[in-house]
């Protein structure tokens, strides 16, 4: 910092910038914000269980005296520009962390009382002859792992010639159709979808038929439109030079796209893919009406009615035996598992993104 001159001492405005903070202002700690966060955080955590206040309550007054005091330390030492700064990074930091809470809430709840079904039986058995104690839900997993596959043999193909077709070929009114029910079909609730597939059938079948592959059309009606989408943005990330390449080796422009393009986009599309699983793999409301529930195994998406995982947990809920007890720990172990499906399907699509990814190749 360079020395003031004499007629600088005797007229400081011209030794301080503009806005009125001068260049000489102090500065916080480095830590004192996450050391200020971690107190208040720590002294709610206190107040929560030693004072008897609610969890809510406790977290958004926590989140207040964060604010107010970093605000008004760094006002008083750094100036008002810079506590501006760190008054929108502390509400920024505050929003997340309170967005937090309910997941952490469904977390713990789930563990704290899924754990206790969390065994060898629970894994290996069904419910057939299962009344009170015992029983499992080997035939609602091995239902969701086949309905689930099932789906995503029939999304995975149309979804993905769907988006081709929309980058590669689509052009005029057809390819406009397309991309407008694509987005109709992202947003229809999950029971239309469930309706739709039961009307289909019971077409076919007659009423009252359940059947696995009607779950798998279901589901699939839900996976198609986000199969598209993310397929799509992948395929338009791919850079045209690579196709201008291609065509100029003469190369026709089907062979480029499945030996230029799709190889260059795998990665995105099969996280895509694998995203999309995870999502629909938990959906209950187009289960009960296509595949409902059973006791026993059965694994034959074509004759009769399958257990899921969620439908398993659901009617083990609002359907408890008596006592009620072993019930509500078989729902909570489900939801356990379902859980943890769907975070071992998302960390799968992690792991594939960083194989195979442009980048790692080359």
């Amino acid at each position: 910092m360079p020395t003031p001159t004499t007629s600088q001492k005797q007229d400081p405005d011209l030794y301080t910038p503009l806005g009125g903070v001068p260049l000489t202002a102090g500065q916080l700690p480095r830590r004192a914000a996450p050391l200020t966060l971690l107190v208040v955080v720590a002294a709610a955590v206190a107040a929560w269980l030693l004072g008897g206040f609610n969890v809510v309550a406790a977290a958004v007054l926590a989140a207040v005296v964060y604010t107010a005091v970093i605000y008004a330390w760094s006002r008083a030492v750094e100036g008002p520009r810079k506590a501006t700064d760190r008054f929108v990074t502390a509400l920024v930091t505050c929003a997340f962390l309170l967005a937090l809470l309910p997941l952490i809430s469904v977390i713990v709840t789930v563990l704290s009382k899924g754990l206790a079904r969390f065994d060898a039986e629970f894994f290996t058995y069904s419910m057939r002859g299962i009344v009170g104690e015992g029983g499992g839900a080997y035939h609602a997993i091995m239902g969701t792992l086949i309905i689930t596959g099932l789906a995503t043999l029939i999304s995975v193909p149309v979804g993905m010639l769907t988006a081709i077709y929309l980058v590669e070929y689509g052009r005029g009114k057809l390819a406009k159709a397309i991309t407008f029910f694509v987005d109709v079909m992202t947003g229809i609730p999950s029971i239309v979808a469930g309706l739709f597939a039961y009307a289909l059938f019971a077409m076919i079948f007659g009423p009252g038929v359940r059947m696995g592959i009607m779950g798998a059309i279901a589901l699939s009606v839900l996976m198609i439109p986000v199969v598209v989408r993310s397929t799509e943005e992948m395929l338009k990330l791919v850079p045209n030079e690579l196709r201008e390449a291609s065509y100029a080796l003469a190369v026709p422009k089907w062979r480029t796209i499945v030996k230029v393009v799709l190889p260059t986009a795998l990665a995105g599309i099969a996280t895509g893919v694998t995203l999309a699983i995870a999502r629909v793999i938990g959906e209950t409301a187009p289960l009960l009406i296509t595949v409902g529930i059973t006791s026993s195994d059965n694994f034959d998406p074509f004759d009769g009615r399958m257990a899921t995982l969620s439908v398993f947990s659901y009617y083990e809920y609002v359907s408890p035996g008596f006592p009620p007890g072993p019930s509500l720990d078989r729902a909570w172990a489900a939801a356990l598992v379902l859980i943890i499906i769907v975070m071992v399907l998302n960390l799968i699509a992690r792991l594939i993104s960083r194989l195979f990814a442009p980048k790692a190749r080359g």
